[in-house]
């Protein structure tokens, strides 16, 4: 059968996007396995509405994959605990030096609420503006200064002691 142009481009979309959505995703959620699902969701909410995406499908994806992440966030009835997955360890490129770091960073982000660690992942990850971040978070950008200050106040002893214990 045939592929339709629209599911053409979004089949190229996810190609060309999905790696970098799947970092952003990783970040958010610090848990691999939880940011596939999260994704595969952003996916089916970014396909139904693919028309409609004109002018910017990752801006349009990213924020969609942060209201996917946020709702989650707050769903009462999410009682399920990550349990470490040794499969994904195992399978780390032995160049990959930082490994350590990146966990040491994953597990600082877990420390802050979900709207902060969506600040500090847009800010800082995605090099995003304040105007952007705010616009995707729907807050203002004296709110989303003042809590990505206050985050990366939380963050800086937890990474530096991290830093200290391995030297």
């Amino acid at each position: 059968m045939r592929e339709s142009h629209a599911e053409a481009e979004f089949t190229a979309f996810v190609r060309g996007a999905g790696t970098r959505l799947e970092r952003a995703a990783v970040l958010l959620t610090g848990d691999q396995a939880l940011a596939e699902d999260l994704l595969q969701a952003t996916y089916a909410k970014v396909y139904v509405a693919w028309r409609r995406v004109d002018r910017d499908p990752v801006g349009y994806a990213r924020a969609t994959l942060l209201n996917v992440y946020i709702s989650h966030r707050r769903l009462r009835q999410n009682s399920e605990l990550p349990a470490a997955d040794l499969t994904r360890v195992a399978e780390v490129d032995v160049a990959d030096r930082d490994v350590a770091a990146r966990l040491d960073v994953l597990d600082a982000l877990a420390t802050l609420s979900a709207v902060d660690r969506a600040i500090v992942v847009l800010r800082y990850w995605e090099d995003r503006s304040v105007a952007d971040t705010a616009l995707d978070l729907g807050l203002t950008e004296s709110v989303v200064k003042t809590r990505a200050r206050r985050a990366l106040a939380r963050l800086r002893p937890l990474l530096e002691l991290d830093e200290r214990a391995s030297s």
